[in-house]
């Protein structure tokens, strides 16, 4: 068994990911459209075998995330306590992996399924092997193409991610994911989408919106869709003040509490200020309450002040310049 200090520990217990695209595409595995039989014996397997994986899975990041808490607070277990834990548990959920597919060779969903555990615990390059096995195997299954795409965008050619979501897409239209990964990679990865499809910037920007959009419809009530896609109009400049505000608008529309709404008050907040409507913006922060939201807005409404303040300085200045000229000698101003 390759390190798992390396893979899974690594992966968990550190918080920022080198890659953007990892934390957008990483967990959206997608849903394959094959119809199962569940009185296959290979199928009831393999459905035994996935729920032990979830649950090795489950408890592997409980540990890790008690073991961080711990070392917080100057306990815990040492890293190499907590991996030798973690292989004892995950080893033998591998092994089962192995030994069905020993038997069952040429069962797509068994590579399938084997892949996204190898990806859960780390081992990438071995995870998109089995991905690209399942896809040979199974080519209409639009999971593994998703899984496919989805190593591709972390690890390039970054092409080949453009490629095979469509594939994806093709193969089931109706999964919001698969848009959802494809814009996230257009958007991320502007110039190679630009020589890609042989598209400007500003078209790049309009296809990337156009499948955020097609997710959206798709899954009208995911909120964190709704933000993904609000939120790439902050790269477009110049920025598309009324498309934004509409998205923001939408995503205030189906949160689901107030911690949720306020979030996206704040946005609604610093477009508006951008926008110079400043009335409505501080409308949008009076409404935040929530102490975990406390220096981002203090900082929208510093920010707010000096745009007040800028604005009304500019106006007065203009007005001066236009006011007419009085005579030096006002008591004979001449005929």
């Amino acid at each position: 068994m390759n390190e798992l200090l390396i893979g899974l520990v690594g992966a968990l217990i550190t918080t920022n990911q080198p890659l953007a695209v990892s934390n957008l595409i990483q967990q959206n595995a997608g849903v394959s459209v094959t119809i199962v039989n569940t009185n296959d014996p290979a199928e009831k397997e393999l459905a035994q075998l996935m729920a032990e994986d979830d649950a090795a899975v489950t408890e592997v990041d409980k540990w890790i995330q008690g073991n961080n808490a711990f070392a917080a607070q100057g306990a815990g277990e040492s890293k190499e306590a907590l991996n030798r834990r973690i292989r004892a548990r995950l080893e033998p959920v591998r092994k089962d992996y192995e030994d069905f597919l020993r038997r069952y060779p040429d069962f797509a969903r068994g590579h399938l399924a084997y892949g996204s555990f190898l990806n859960d615990i780390g081992e990438e390059d071995a995870a998109v092997a089995q991905y690209g096995k399942a896809a040979q195997l199974d080519p209409k299954n639009p999971a593994a193409w998703n899984q496919l795409a989805n190593y591709y965008g972390e690890h390039g050619p970054v092409t080949n991610a453009f490629v095979d979501y469509t594939k994806a897409i093709d193969l089931n239209p109706a999964e919001p994911v698969y848009y959802q990964n494809l814009a996230a990679m257009v958007y991320l990865f502007r110039k190679d989408a630009e020589a890609f499809y042989g598209i400007s910037e500003e078209r790049v920007f309009d296809k990337a919106l156009a499948l955020y959009r097609k997710a959206v419809q798709l899954a009208p009530d995911n909120f964190p869709l709704a933000t993904d896609y609000a939120q790439t109009y902050y790269g477009i400049r110049p920025l598309r003040t009324n498309d934004a505000l509409g998205a923001w608008t939408n995503a205030l529309q189906i949160a689901h509490d107030d911690n949720e709404r306020e979030g996206v008050y704040l946005h609604l907040a610093r477009i508006k200020i951008a926008a110079g409507r400043f009335a409505e913006a501080r409308a949008h922060l009076n409404g935040v309450t929530n102490a975990a939201f406390a220096d981002l807005k203090h900082r929208l409404e510093h920010n707010l002040a000096e745009r007040e303040n800028t604005a009304t300085n500019t106006h007065a200045a203009g007005v001066f310049t236009n006011a007419p000229v009085v005579p030096t000698n006002a008591s004979n101003p001449g005929p």
